[in-house]
Protein backbone atom coordinates (compact mmCIF):
# COMPACT_ATOMS: atom_id res chain seq x y z
CA UNK A 1 0.00 0.00 0.00
CA UNK A 2 1.16 3.51 -0.76
CA UNK A 3 1.85 5.43 2.43
CA UNK A 4 3.09 9.71 3.16
CA UNK A 5 6.43 9.07 4.12
CA UNK A 6 7.14 12.99 3.00
CA UNK A 7 5.70 15.62 1.05
CA UNK A 8 7.29 18.39 -1.15
CA UNK A 9 4.24 20.54 -2.09
CA UNK A 10 5.17 23.91 -3.69
CA UNK A 11 1.50 25.73 -3.34
CA UNK A 12 0.59 29.52 -4.21
CA UNK A 13 2.05 32.24 -2.09
CA UNK A 14 3.85 29.39 -0.02
CA UNK A 15 6.01 31.04 2.49
CA UNK A 16 7.98 28.23 4.28
CA UNK A 17 7.33 24.32 5.14
CA UNK A 18 7.73 23.05 8.97
CA UNK A 19 8.56 19.63 9.14
CA UNK A 20 7.42 18.07 12.46
CA UNK A 21 7.54 14.44 13.62
CA UNK A 22 3.96 13.53 11.91
CA UNK A 23 3.06 16.21 10.45
CA UNK A 24 4.53 18.91 7.19
CA UNK A 25 2.94 22.63 7.54
CA UNK A 26 3.13 25.01 5.11
CA UNK A 27 2.93 28.44 5.70
CA UNK A 28 0.53 30.62 2.90
CA UNK A 29 1.30 33.93 2.62
CA UNK A 30 1.52 34.70 6.55
CA UNK A 31 -2.27 33.83 6.84
CA UNK A 32 -2.87 29.96 6.39
CA UNK A 33 -1.36 27.42 7.45
CA UNK A 34 -2.41 23.96 5.55
CA UNK A 35 -1.47 20.68 7.65
CA UNK A 36 -0.61 17.38 6.21
CA UNK A 37 -1.10 14.54 8.21
CA UNK A 38 1.38 12.32 7.16
CA UNK A 39 1.74 8.21 7.68
CA UNK A 40 5.18 8.39 9.70
CA UNK A 41 5.04 6.85 13.18
CA UNK A 42 6.62 8.45 15.96
CA UNK A 43 7.16 7.03 19.67
CA UNK A 44 9.93 8.03 22.53
CA UNK A 45 10.44 11.11 20.29
CA UNK A 46 11.81 8.77 17.53
CA UNK A 47 10.54 9.15 14.20
CA UNK A 48 10.85 5.02 13.49
CA UNK A 49 11.55 3.85 9.82
CA UNK A 50 8.04 2.31 8.39
CA UNK A 51 5.24 3.88 7.67
CA UNK A 52 1.20 3.27 8.73
CA UNK A 53 -0.99 3.11 5.81
CA UNK A 54 -3.64 5.12 6.56
CA UNK A 55 -2.59 6.74 9.59
CA UNK A 56 -2.02 10.32 8.58
CA UNK A 57 -5.49 10.10 7.42
CA UNK A 58 -7.02 8.58 10.72
CA UNK A 59 -5.60 11.13 12.93
CA UNK A 60 -6.59 13.98 10.80
CA UNK A 61 -10.59 12.90 10.57
CA UNK A 62 -10.35 12.20 14.50
CA UNK A 63 -8.82 15.50 15.15
CA UNK A 64 -11.34 17.34 13.00
CA UNK A 65 -14.27 15.45 14.28
CA UNK A 66 -12.89 15.96 18.07
CA UNK A 67 -12.28 19.94 17.15
CA UNK A 68 -15.67 20.21 15.68
CA UNK A 69 -17.44 18.72 19.13
CA UNK A 70 -15.59 20.65 21.05
CA UNK A 71 -15.94 24.18 19.03
CA UNK A 72 -18.66 25.26 21.51
CA UNK A 73 -16.52 25.33 24.41
CA UNK A 74 -13.06 26.26 23.21
CA UNK A 75 -12.06 28.54 19.60
CA UNK A 76 -9.78 26.70 17.44
CA UNK A 77 -7.56 26.97 14.36
CA UNK A 78 -9.31 24.95 11.83
CA UNK A 79 -11.14 26.22 8.65
CA UNK A 80 -11.37 23.43 6.30
CA UNK A 81 -10.40 20.08 5.44
CA UNK A 82 -10.04 19.52 1.65
CA UNK A 83 -8.42 16.34 1.59
CA UNK A 84 -8.30 13.44 4.07
CA UNK A 85 -5.20 14.11 5.13
CA UNK A 86 -5.51 17.90 5.16
CA UNK A 87 -6.45 20.47 7.92
CA UNK A 88 -6.24 24.03 6.43
CA UNK A 89 -6.54 26.72 9.32
CA UNK A 90 -5.27 30.09 10.35
CA UNK A 91 -1.61 30.67 11.03
CA UNK A 92 -1.46 31.04 14.96
CA UNK A 93 1.52 32.16 17.09
CA UNK A 94 2.22 28.54 18.92
CA UNK A 95 2.85 28.69 22.74
CA UNK A 96 5.96 26.56 23.71
CA UNK A 97 4.44 24.07 26.17
CA UNK A 98 2.06 21.00 25.50
CA UNK A 99 -0.88 21.24 28.05
CA UNK A 100 -0.56 17.28 29.03
CA UNK A 101 -3.63 16.49 31.49
CA UNK A 102 -4.08 13.14 33.23
CA UNK A 103 -6.38 11.33 34.94
CA UNK A 104 -5.03 7.85 35.88
CA UNK A 105 -1.75 6.79 37.30
CA UNK A 106 -0.85 5.50 33.34
CA UNK A 107 1.99 5.85 30.77
CA UNK A 108 4.86 8.40 32.00
CA UNK A 109 3.04 8.64 35.07
CA UNK A 110 2.81 5.54 35.98
CA UNK A 111 6.55 5.20 34.92
CA UNK A 112 7.93 7.80 37.07
CA UNK A 113 5.56 6.59 39.58
CA UNK A 114 7.39 3.23 39.67
CA UNK A 115 10.77 5.13 40.59
CA UNK A 116 9.33 6.36 43.68
CA UNK A 117 8.79 9.77 42.22
CA UNK A 118 5.70 11.42 44.11
CA UNK A 119 5.96 14.85 42.26
CA UNK A 120 5.17 15.54 38.21
CA UNK A 121 6.07 18.58 37.17
CA UNK A 122 5.31 20.29 40.22
CA UNK A 123 2.14 18.45 41.45
CA UNK A 124 2.12 16.01 43.91
CA UNK A 125 0.98 12.41 43.27
CA UNK A 126 -0.91 10.43 46.73
CA UNK A 127 0.95 7.83 47.69
CA UNK A 128 -0.76 4.22 47.96
CA UNK A 129 -2.07 4.53 43.81
CA UNK A 130 -1.02 1.28 41.58
CA UNK A 131 -0.61 1.76 37.80
CA UNK A 132 -3.90 2.71 35.79
CA UNK A 133 -5.16 4.07 39.14
CA UNK A 134 -7.42 7.09 38.72
CA UNK A 135 -6.66 10.25 40.89
CA UNK A 136 -8.56 11.91 42.78
CA UNK A 137 -8.51 14.31 40.50
CA UNK A 138 -6.75 15.17 36.81
CA UNK A 139 -3.76 16.58 36.83
CA UNK A 140 -1.55 19.21 34.42
CA UNK A 141 1.19 18.33 33.78
CA UNK A 142 3.16 20.21 30.86
CA UNK A 143 6.22 19.88 28.77
CA UNK A 144 8.05 21.91 27.06
CA UNK A 145 7.48 22.06 22.98
CA UNK A 146 10.71 20.17 21.64
CA UNK A 147 12.58 21.21 18.22
CA UNK A 148 12.64 17.98 15.79
CA UNK A 149 13.90 14.86 16.97
CA UNK A 150 14.76 16.59 20.42
CA UNK A 151 13.05 14.82 23.55
CA UNK A 152 9.68 17.08 25.24
CA UNK A 153 10.87 17.52 28.65
CA UNK A 154 8.76 18.00 31.82
CA UNK A 155 8.44 21.45 33.73
CA UNK A 156 6.31 22.70 36.25
CA UNK A 157 3.42 25.70 36.00
CA UNK A 158 6.12 27.61 38.59
CA UNK A 159 8.99 27.10 36.00
CA UNK A 160 6.63 28.15 32.83
CA UNK A 161 5.74 31.68 34.55
CA UNK A 162 9.10 32.25 36.14
CA UNK A 163 10.84 31.51 32.60
CA UNK A 164 8.33 33.83 30.86
CA UNK A 165 7.52 31.20 28.65
CA UNK A 166 3.78 32.43 28.71
CA UNK A 167 2.26 34.80 30.75
CA UNK A 168 0.16 34.32 34.13
CA UNK A 169 -2.81 35.90 32.48
CA UNK A 170 -2.39 33.66 29.28
CA UNK A 171 -1.62 30.36 31.65
CA UNK A 172 -4.90 30.74 32.90
CA UNK A 173 -7.01 30.50 30.37
CA UNK A 174 -4.83 27.78 28.97
CA UNK A 175 -5.36 25.74 32.34
CA UNK A 176 -8.89 26.27 31.92
CA UNK A 177 -9.08 25.03 28.25
CA UNK A 178 -7.25 22.07 29.19
CA UNK A 179 -9.73 21.12 31.74
CA UNK A 180 -12.72 22.01 29.53
CA UNK A 181 -11.23 19.92 26.70
CA UNK A 182 -10.65 17.41 28.89
CA UNK A 183 -14.41 17.04 30.75
CA UNK A 184 -15.74 16.94 27.29
CA UNK A 185 -13.11 14.21 25.79
CA UNK A 186 -14.23 11.94 29.01
CA UNK A 187 -17.89 12.54 27.99
CA UNK A 188 -17.54 11.65 24.39
CA UNK A 189 -15.11 8.93 25.04
CA UNK A 190 -17.76 7.54 28.06
CA UNK A 191 -20.77 7.57 25.11
CA UNK A 192 -18.65 5.40 23.31
CA UNK A 193 -17.65 2.75 26.12
CA UNK A 194 -14.28 4.15 26.42
CA UNK A 195 -12.07 6.06 28.82
CA UNK A 196 -9.91 8.91 28.81
CA UNK A 197 -7.00 8.56 30.26
CA UNK A 198 -4.74 10.74 29.32
CA UNK A 199 -3.94 13.42 26.47
CA UNK A 200 -2.57 16.77 25.31
CA UNK A 201 -3.50 20.14 23.99
CA UNK A 202 -1.49 22.46 21.93
CA UNK A 203 -2.66 25.85 21.71
CA UNK A 204 -1.61 29.63 20.03
CA UNK A 205 -2.69 32.65 19.68
CA UNK A 206 -3.99 34.09 16.13
CA UNK A 207 -2.85 37.81 14.87
CA UNK A 208 -6.11 39.18 16.62
CA UNK A 209 -4.34 38.03 20.27
CA UNK A 210 -7.00 35.60 20.43
CA UNK A 211 -6.09 32.29 22.02
CA UNK A 212 -7.24 29.10 19.88
CA UNK A 213 -6.76 25.11 20.10
CA UNK A 214 -3.76 24.02 17.68
CA UNK A 215 -2.81 20.83 16.10
CA UNK A 216 -4.38 17.86 17.09
CA UNK A 217 -6.84 16.69 19.62
CA UNK A 218 -8.11 13.36 21.34
CA UNK A 219 -6.29 11.65 18.44
CA UNK A 220 -4.38 7.97 19.50
CA UNK A 221 -0.91 9.68 19.49
CA UNK A 222 -1.89 12.34 21.47
CA UNK A 223 -4.40 10.15 23.77
CA UNK A 224 -4.51 7.17 26.02
CA UNK A 225 -8.01 5.40 26.01
CA UNK A 226 -9.09 2.86 27.71
CA UNK A 227 -11.94 0.14 27.53
CA UNK A 228 -14.41 1.19 30.12
CA UNK A 229 -16.17 -2.26 30.35
CA UNK A 230 -13.91 -4.95 32.49
CA UNK A 231 -11.96 -1.83 33.57
CA UNK A 232 -12.54 -2.16 37.60
CA UNK A 233 -12.16 -5.67 37.47
CA UNK A 234 -8.72 -5.60 35.50
CA UNK A 235 -7.79 -2.90 38.22
CA UNK A 236 -9.04 -5.43 41.29
CA UNK A 237 -6.93 -8.34 39.44
CA UNK A 238 -3.75 -6.52 38.71
CA UNK A 239 -4.55 -7.20 34.69
CA UNK A 240 -3.45 -5.05 32.02
CA UNK A 241 -6.13 -2.44 30.93
CA UNK A 242 -7.46 -3.00 27.45
CA UNK A 243 -6.50 -0.17 26.21
CA UNK A 244 -6.91 1.90 23.08
CA UNK A 245 -3.48 4.56 22.59
CA UNK A 246 -0.35 4.08 20.69
CA UNK A 247 0.99 3.37 24.04
CA UNK A 248 0.80 -0.52 22.56
CA UNK A 249 3.39 0.51 20.08
CA UNK A 250 6.10 2.32 22.93
CA UNK A 251 5.19 -1.31 24.92
CA UNK A 252 6.05 -3.09 21.75
CA UNK A 253 9.63 -1.12 21.55
CA UNK A 254 10.07 -1.14 25.25
CA UNK A 255 10.36 -5.36 25.25
CA UNK A 256 12.44 -5.18 22.14
CA UNK A 257 14.90 -3.02 24.52
CA UNK A 258 14.43 0.67 22.61
CA UNK A 259 13.48 3.94 24.74
CA UNK A 260 14.98 6.02 22.18
CA UNK A 261 17.59 6.01 24.62
CA UNK A 262 21.59 6.86 23.03
CA UNK A 263 22.89 3.79 21.47
CA UNK A 264 19.43 1.63 21.37
CA UNK A 265 18.72 0.10 17.92
CA UNK A 266 15.27 0.36 16.83
CA UNK A 267 13.94 -3.29 16.48
CA UNK A 268 12.90 -4.06 13.06
CA UNK A 269 9.44 -3.92 11.89
CA UNK A 270 7.90 -6.51 10.21
CA UNK A 271 4.50 -6.02 7.04
CA UNK A 272 2.85 -7.77 10.10
CA UNK A 273 3.69 -5.86 12.44
CA UNK A 274 2.95 -2.67 10.19
CA UNK A 275 -0.64 -3.86 9.15
CA UNK A 276 -1.31 -4.53 12.94
CA UNK A 277 -0.67 -1.27 13.71
CA UNK A 278 -2.94 0.19 10.98
CA UNK A 279 -5.81 -2.03 12.18
CA UNK A 280 -5.51 -0.49 16.19
CA UNK A 281 -5.41 2.44 14.55
CA UNK A 282 -8.63 1.75 12.18
CA UNK A 283 -10.14 0.07 15.46
CA UNK A 284 -9.82 3.51 17.36
CA UNK A 285 -11.16 5.77 14.98
CA UNK A 286 -14.54 3.41 14.30
CA UNK A 287 -14.57 3.52 18.31
CA UNK A 288 -14.30 6.84 19.47
CA UNK A 289 -16.48 8.45 16.50
CA UNK A 290 -18.70 5.33 16.06
CA UNK A 291 -18.11 5.27 12.38
CA UNK A 292 -16.83 3.36 9.65
CA UNK A 293 -13.60 4.02 8.48
CA UNK A 294 -13.76 4.60 4.66
CA UNK A 295 -9.92 4.05 3.45
CA UNK A 296 -9.07 6.99 0.91
CA UNK A 297 -7.59 6.18 -2.53
CA UNK A 298 -3.67 5.39 -2.12
CA UNK A 299 -2.73 5.54 -5.90
CA UNK A 300 -1.61 8.89 -6.64
CA UNK A 301 -1.89 9.65 -2.47
CA UNK A 302 0.43 12.84 -3.36
CA UNK A 303 -1.52 13.81 -6.55
CA UNK A 304 -4.68 13.97 -5.11
CA UNK A 305 -3.31 15.99 -1.69
CA UNK A 306 -2.18 18.60 -4.26
CA UNK A 307 -5.02 18.46 -6.24
CA UNK A 308 -7.23 18.92 -3.67
CA UNK A 309 -5.37 21.82 -1.86
CA UNK A 310 -4.88 23.86 -4.82
CA UNK A 311 -8.71 23.45 -5.54
CA UNK A 312 -9.28 24.97 -2.16
CA UNK A 313 -6.56 27.71 -2.22
CA UNK A 314 -7.88 28.95 -5.95
CA UNK A 315 -11.12 29.32 -4.77
CA UNK A 316 -10.66 31.35 -2.03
Amino acid sequence: MNTINETNFQFPNQKSVYIGKVREVYNIDEQLLVMVATDRLSAFDVVLPRQIPFKGQILNQIATKMMNDTVDIVPNWLLANPDENVAVGHLCDPFKVEMVIRGYVSGHAAREYKLGKRILCGVTMAEGLKENDKFPSPIITPSTKAANGDHDEDISREAILSQGIVSEEDYIILENYTKALFQRGTEIAAKRGLILVDTKYEFGKTKEGKIVLIDEIHTPDSSRYFYAEGYQERQNTGEIQKQLSKEFVRQWLIENDFQGKEGQQIPEMTEEKVIEISNRYIELYEQITGENFIKAPTQNILNRIEENVLKFLTSK
